[in-house]
């Protein structure tokens, strides 16, 4: 009874020095890549004190295909190693680490370190440890070879594209496509093949254009190929008018130009190759083309209040075609908003002022002008100047002819008479006259009338000689 309670108390001390003291033994890496003909080294770290301890173990390889080899048996004293392999093998006493030696691939696999320790200070009492390391053997990668097919550039939506990489040297090789240096992933137009080495581009589309490249590499290296262009055709998009320089701009696809000024576009889409431009005139019933390219340049004598334009953009191999319309608006200094408002009312205040006062001026000259000159006022005019006026001396070239001598004045009164003669008394009759025309020959000299001669006295034969 005594021996099986003491067997079960060194059972459980051992479990113990087992569980909570694993780092007594410890291997800093548990996997190597190592590089075909050059050294790794399996390291092993030991936590305690070799003098006070016997060590005991085994270095064992199982290969991939599950064949297992013992390699080295070691104590602390001695080691005994695999003669097949020894040439290739150095253990590392006497913390057990074990160096391989000008690797071959044959040397790929799990690598077993079995190490049993027993402590002097704890006679019987052993420590069981069982540590494992997996190595790689490879060969690094060469520089890849990147390839695209077709090798022209190619229509967005319409075809595909093809990309291979490959390496001429170099085991286990992975790769990883790179579009203007960032990482391409998995997506719903990006087809990769197991190992990475081909990539399907269906269908091509704007944001594919760029420069590829290739990353090949394994465990032990990595090398970039060069890059190559793809060329897509795509286009036209985002089609904008950009107005010349002091050209405002309001709501919309609107544009300002002050009068008199010359007005300059510029029409502009994302296209490859470029797109060919066409201006187009818009009327309320028709549309004629004004001009071909990318700017529009309307002189200052074919503006008007408001005009309708529209850019029309054509990729000529893609076969598509965008447009935009916009409306060119002539103002006055006045920008932004003002400007707006004021071409889109009727009648500006402003305007609406002018065009009154211009009524109102335009008025009173009239009604002073046709005060002045109504023929009542007139003939008011004549028969009111002062007598000393009537009175002026006249030489007329024939003054012995005394009897001769009067003034004659001839009104004309139309829808009343022929021919009148009067005197300039008898014209004060035409004051009752209204809205009748008339036409005065004025006074050329008064003289008082004489008892002996009447104004309606017929004139003599001389006299009448003398008038003609």
């Amino acid at each position: 009874m005594e021996g099986l309670s003491r067997t079960l108390c060194l059972t459980a001390v051992l479990l113990i020095l087992t569980e909570v003291r694993p780092e007594l033994v410890r291997v800093p890496l548990a996997v190597q890549h190592g590089v075909e003909g050059r050294s790794v080294l399996l390291a092993v770290e030991t936590l305690f004190r070799l003098n006070e301890s016997e060590v005991q173990g085994t270095w064992s390889h199982t290969r991939p295909s599950g064949a297992r080899t013992t390699l080295v048996t070691f104590t602390k004293n001695s080691t005994i190693t695999d003669m097949t392999r020894r040439d290739r093998l150095l253990f590392r006493g006497p913390n057990a680490s074990l160096q391989l030696l000008a690797l071959r691939p044959s040397d790929e696999g799990v690598y077993r370190l079995d190490l049993n320790v027993e402590f002097h200070n704890r006679t019987g009492h052993f420590l069981n440890v069982v540590k494992t390391v997996h190595v790689t053997v490879d060969v690094p990668v060469s520089s890849p070879h990147i390839g695209m097919s077709p090798t022209y550039p190619v229509v967005e939506d319409r075809e595909n594209v093809t990309w291979s990489c490959s390496v001429q040297i170099g085991t286990k090789v992975g790769f990883q496509w790179l579009r203007n240096n960032v990482v391409l992933g998995p997506g719903k137009r990006y087809w990769f093949s197991e190992d990475s080495s081909t990539l399907v581009v269906s269908p091509v589309r704007k944001e594919d254009k760029g420069e590829y490249s290739c990353l090949a590499r394994n465990h032990v290296s990595q090398m970039l190929s060069r890059s190559m262009d793809l060329n897509v055709y795509y286009g036209p998009y985002n089609l904008a008018v950009n107005p010349g320089q002091g050209q405002g701009q309001g709501q919309g696809n609107v544009f300002y130009i002050n009068p008199g000024e010359p007005a300059y576009f510029d029409c502009k889409a994302d296209s490859n190759p470029p797109n060919s431009y066409v201006w187009i005139s818009k009327n309320a019933n028709s549309s004629q083309v004004v001009m071909q390219g990318p700017r529009l340049e309307v002189p200052s004598y074919h503006l008007f209040q408001h005009k309708e334009y529209l850019c029309r953009a054509f990729n000529n191999v893609t076969e598509k075609q965008d447009e935009t319309q916009f409306t060119l608006l002539v103002t006055g200094s006045r920008t932004g908003k003002e400007k707006h408002s004021q071409v889109s009312s009727s009648v500006s205040p402003l305007a609406a002022i002018t065009i009154c006062s211009l009524f109102i001026i335009a008025f009173m000259v009239l009604f002073f002008l046709r005060r002045a000159c109504h023929p009542k006022r007139v003939l008011m005019n004549i028969y009111n100047r002062p007598l000393t006026e009537q009175r002026r001396p006249h030489l007329s070239g024939h003054e012995d002819a005394t009897e001769d001598f009067g003034i004659y004045e001839f009104v004309a009164v139309s829808g009343l008479m022929e021919s009148t003669q009067a005197s300039c008394r008898s014209l004060a009759r035409l004051e009752s006259m209204q809205d009748v025309q008339t036409t005065i020959y004025d006074v050329i000299r008064h003289v008082p009338e004489t008892p002996g001669h009447s104004l309606l006295t017929v004139p003599s034969p001389t006299q009448a000689a003398l008038r003609q």
